[in-house]
């Protein structure tokens, strides 16, 4: 099981299955990206490996900002599936990968198919290395729905849960609330087993859990 709790403060995360996978929604400045991560580097001080689907910042810069989350871990085992590469393949700035560093590079956020092959290759480089257990971040399908329509990007991550469960890590994906309709992300949401719902309230920002529980948490601060 997975410990969520270190990042989200109640019992509906502290112990999650395997190959779960969630929906970090709300509106935008709201601070998903910033769960996610958090998610993800909690996961990294505790010796499982990390996978970054990044839809709109380069491999360069999400693995600057992620070992500056997680400085002092030794042994980082981090995977980084770059959506906006100029080239698709793997390679690093000069083409040479860092210990511990797995990069898939994919030409556009709408190439469903090249995102897929990035994450298996990186999800099995990370097994090779001794990274059995990990966590997954995709930020965000609010991009690939830019680029291609909702039933498409639902399928997707139909296909993706089913990987992340074979490979045993638990999955974290944001969507911006107020940039689609109702029906859109009621569609998106059908792919997911559980969902972090962010919002802005008069004192700051809440944040309830949905889905792995008997009904909604209480909204929280963040």
């Amino acid at each position: 099981m997975y410990d969520l709790s270190g990042v989200l403060d109640t019992d509906a995360v502290s112990a999650v299955r395997p190959g779960t996978s969630l929906l970090v929604a709300g509106p935008a400045m709201t601070g998903k990206e910033n769960i996610a991560m958090q998610i993800l580097a909690d996961g990294s001080r505790n010796g499982d490996g990390a996978l970054i689907v990044s839809t709109g910042d380069s491999a360069e810069t999400v693995v600057e900002d992620y070992r500056d989350r997680v400085s002092g871990v030794s042994n980082l085992q981090l995977g980084v599936v770059d959506c906006r590469a100029e080239s698709s393949g793997s390679g690093f700035a000069d083409g040479e990968t860092p210990p511990g560093l797995y990069v898939h590079k994919v030409s556009s956020p709408g190439d469903l198919t090249g995102i897929g092959i990035g994450i298996t290759k990186c999800l099995e480089s990370l097994h090779k290395a001794g990274a059995e257990r990990g966590r997954m971040a995709l930020v965000s399908l609010s991009t690939m729905l830019t680029y291609t329509n909702r039933e498409t990007v639902f399928k997707f991550c139909h296909v993706l849960s089913s990987r992340l469960d074979a490979a045993d890590y638990v999955g974290v994906f944001t969507i911006d609330t107020g940039a689609h309709d109702d029906q859109t992300i009621q569609v998106i949401k059908q792919a997911f087993d559980g969902m972090i719902e962010v919002r802005e309230a008069d004192d700051g920002r809440e944040v309830r859990v949905m889905g792995l529980g008997d009904g909604p948490t209480p909204w929280q601060a963040l």
